[in-house]
């Protein structure tokens, strides 16, 4: 029996969140002690890990003053160290940027599996405190972890030829696991009928974090060039936001003129019971590891239209090698668009469309009109799915 512990940020509905919870069922079923701490736990949290739940504040940074912020910042490996030696862990998996920068800072003797789940090129490209963390871990202080889970292929040439990743004998490209099961029964759960009938029209879905990393202003610009030729359509978001890119959101959907073709459902604890009765996924982000929300659409047979933002897209949409480049390209879980990143994160300086936008829209109104990429879904889910097994995959991060 092992003692683990799981390291995240938050308590969100995102997918590192989600898969720390997969690992913590299962683990907790194998019958190894367990406990996951939260840096930040919120009273709307949507992941919860009962009486194994372990926190450090329960006030966002948000909330915090500059030098409140600065002091947690310093004492975090100082209270991850109390909590590996109070509970003897002899195994931590740290999930994100943050929460592996400060496991590589606790000098400690448990078994360190860090987790990267982006295209850091990108990311590391603006100059944020957390950036700089990232750079300085990368370079120095990453040599104190155990293994190094990158969860894509395209992951791992990212950090050697772009990131200055100094350990390459640490990286272990390893695919994020997924309870299919558990995903197909959590779908059955009811809705309500209003929800029922939004998605019962040509829906188009967004699950995630309304983040610049998502750019979601890229999905509502293609969205409105959907409804020219698609007019009963509609775009659902699920998931919270940065107040910045919500203010942007709100400004561009009302420029657009397109209130009543879209709806913020805001944070759902459920998903997958929208996921499954919508007509298909969406995402536009400007980079990505290998999200998991494409892989759960995959396990519903909803098809999925996604921008190209990094090589794990293709790694995850198709049964093999694929260039996307200027046009789309279709794959057996549905669309890959050309990448919508113009060198440079953060909300946009003009509404403006972009050639990407447009092709976006087409591949999102093939897929409304056309039953053919749930069917061809349907036919290639079980292969697509083979390499996510939740068993073999918890296993190998412990070894």
């Amino acid at each position: 029996m092992k003692n683990i512990l799981l390291i995240i940020p938050y308590g969100g509905v995102g997918g590192m969140e989600r898969l720390a919870f997969s690992f913590y069922n299962f683990y907790k079923k194998e019958g190894h002690f367990i406990k996951a701490v939260k840096f930040i736990k919120m009273e709307n949290d949507i992941i919860n890990f009962g009486e194994d739940e372990l926190f450090f504040s329960d006030r966002d940074f948000s909330e915090m003053s500059k030098t409140e912020r600065l002091k947690f910042y310093i004492s975090i490996p100082f209270q991850l160290r109390k909590v590996i030696k109070k509970h003897k862990i002899t195994h931590s998996i740290s999930f994100g940027a943050m929460p592996n920068v400060y496991s590589s800072l606790t000098y400690t003797k448990d078994y360190k599996i860090a987790s990267i789940h982006a295209l850091k090129s990108v990311e590391l490209s603006n100059n944020s405190l957390l950036s700089k963390m990232t750079r300085f871990g990368y370079k120095y202080t990453y040599k104190n972890l155990d293994k190094v889970v990158c969860i894509s292929n395209a992951i791992k040439e990212d950090l050697l030829e772009k990131c200055n990743f100094k350990f390459a004998n640490k990286l272990k490209v390893i695919y994020n696991p997924h309870d299919v099961d558990e995903i197909q029964k959590r779908s059955l759960e009811e809705i309500t009928e209003e929800e029922e009938a939004l998605l019962a029209s040509n829906s188009v879905l967004f699950i995630g974090r309304l983040s610049t990393q998502k750019s979601p202003w890229h999905l509502i610009k293609a969205f409105s060039l959907v409804l020219k030729t698609v007019p009963d359509a509609k775009l659902i978001f699920i998931g919270d936001g940065d107040a910045g890119v919500l203010k942007h959101l709100e400004d561009l959907i009302d420029e657009l003129e397109i209130k009543k073709q879209i709806q913020f459902f805001g944070r759902k604890k459920n998903p997958y019971k929208y996921l499954v009765n919508a007509k298909m996924l969406a995402l536009a982000s400007h980079y990505e590891g290998t999200p998991n929300v494409i892989v759960e659409a995959m396990c519903l047979a909803t098809p999925v239209v996604s921008s190209c933002c990094t090589y794990g897209i293709v790694e995850l949409m198709s049964l093999k090698n694929q260039k996307v480049e200027d046009k789309m390209v279709e794959v057996e879980a549905g669309i890959i668009t050309p990448n919508l990143y113009k060198n440079r994160l953060g909300i946009p300086e003009t509404n403006d469309f972009i050639d990407e936008e447009y092709v976006l829209a087409e591949a999102v109104e093939k897929v409304l009109k056309s039953s053919v990429y749930k069917e061809n879904l349907e036919e290639k889910r079980e292969e697509l799915l083979m390499k996510f097994n939740l068993e073999k995959v918890a296993n190998e991060y412990l070894k």
